[in-house]
């Protein structure tokens, strides 16, 4: 299974999160820091888009990982609520394509 990680400890808002995510997922140049660019990044993790580092097979998960999510929580806890919102959506879109969820989020 792909995964990425990312340090919640290192998160105390949007610009931290986004650079994060950036390293994380291998965002393009291109990324604009917003929540839409986000999911528009994962949202074709399995064509060949290069919006990412990853490239997912058709059954293939990939794990986003955030460590330290209790201090992510704490710091911006709207913030993680829209990682997990963004998530869901994004599964569902797969979903929406006869495709299986392509992201799977883990709390530690």
């Amino acid at each position: 299974m792909a995964s990425a990680e990312i340090n919640g400890a290192a998160i105390d808002g949007w610009d931290s999160f986004h650079a994060a995510c950036k390293s994380a997922f291998g965002f393009p140049d291109s990324y604009t820091n917003t929540m839409d660019a986000w999911v528009d990044c994962l949202s074709y993790l399995r064509d060949a888009d290069g919006m990412s580092k990853f490239r997912l097979m058709p059954n293939e998960l990939l794990e986003i990982v955030v460590n330290d999510a209790a201090a992510m929580r704490e710091k911006a806890p709207d913030l993680l609520e829209e990682l997990t919102f963004c998530v869901a959506g994004i599964n569902e879109r797969y979903e929406d394509y006869g495709e299986k969820p392509a992201l799977k989020l883990v709390l530690r």
